[in-house]
């Protein structure tokens, strides 16, 4: 440990359901394009944080890093901190060059669940809803889903679905890494707090502090589990692909926490 004080920024805002949206959380990223590359450590506040053998490979031999170069390190839990890179060569490869900078996770937590795909669209999920700011990721396998059920490879596909979050959290520089469920049946969720996306229109718009959305397989809902979650939500006036339709959700839900959605104008006349 070396003392530095963390420097607490952001935070997230109460619902406000007169205003139509969440309230936004600010400073939800490690600096900026000219800060560097960002990569995930195990801490951040030591005298010398450490690089994977992956992540150093990639910053030398793919992103060309030098020595004296800079770049941020973050933890995956809200702290980052500006460093230089020291050189292959040096005894530590990183040179902190700033304040440990914490920032509390973003409020309210937004979540997707996803029937899982087929190849690797569902990998495709995972990194735009990451990059979005999804902040609790729940594939799941449904009654008309494709994909069939293997509890064997349970496993092995998270772990594939992690390390598909943590790249994406490097590339898009946020500072929390979310939580990706292993897949479970679509029966075994926690639904009490889900949304159904539904092609109907007349399903209505997200609403305020609607925060968890399901979007199903490309064959639909079977009738048990639209019986099973009362509420509907239309992403979309067009028929959208399954990943194509996680997206829109995570970037509704995104959009909304930030303050990016439009406040709603009453109707003209």
């Amino acid at each position: 440990m070396t003392g530095v004080r963390p420097v607490r920024v952001g935070g997230g805002q109460p619902c406000s359901r007169a205003a139509g949206r969440c309230g936004a959380s600010a400073a939800q990223t490690a600096g900026d394009a000219g800060s560097g590359p960002h990569v995930l450590v195990d801490a951040v506040d030591v005298d010398a944080p450490e690089l994977s053998d992956d992540d150093l490979h990639h910053l030398t031999r793919v992103l060309r890093l030098r020595a004296g170069d800079s770049l941020t390190v973050g933890d995956g839990a809200g702290a980052w901190r500006l460093c230089r890179f020291a050189g292959v060569g040096a005894r530590s490869l990183l040179e902190p060059a700033g304040e440990v900078v914490s920032a509390p996770a973003p409020s309210p937590e937004l979540a997707v669940g996803f029937a899982v795909l087929k190849g690797g669209r569902s990998e495709t999920v995972v990194q735009k809803l990451t990059e979005l700011g999804i902040d609790r990721i729940v594939p799941f396998v449904a009654e008309r889903s494709v994909v069939r059920w293997e509890a064997a490879r349970a496993q092995r596909l998270l772990q594939r679905w992690q390390r598909v979050a943590a790249e994406a959290v490097m590339q898009s520089r946020r500072l929390w890494l979310p939580q990706v469920s292993a897949p479970e049946r679509f029966f075994e969720l926690d639904l009490s707090d889900a949304v159904l996306a539904d092609p109907d229109p007349a399903a209505g718009a997200l609403s305020a502090c609607q925060n968890f959305v399901m979007v199903g397989p490309e064959g639909g809902w079977s009738p048990e589990e639209a019986a099973a979650v009362g509420r509907r939500v239309c992403l979309s006036s067009q028929i959208l692909r399954a990943e194509t339709a996680a997206v829109a959700a995570a970037a509704l839900l995104a959009a909304r926490r930030s303050g990016h959605l439009p406040a709603s104008e009453p109707p003209a006349g």
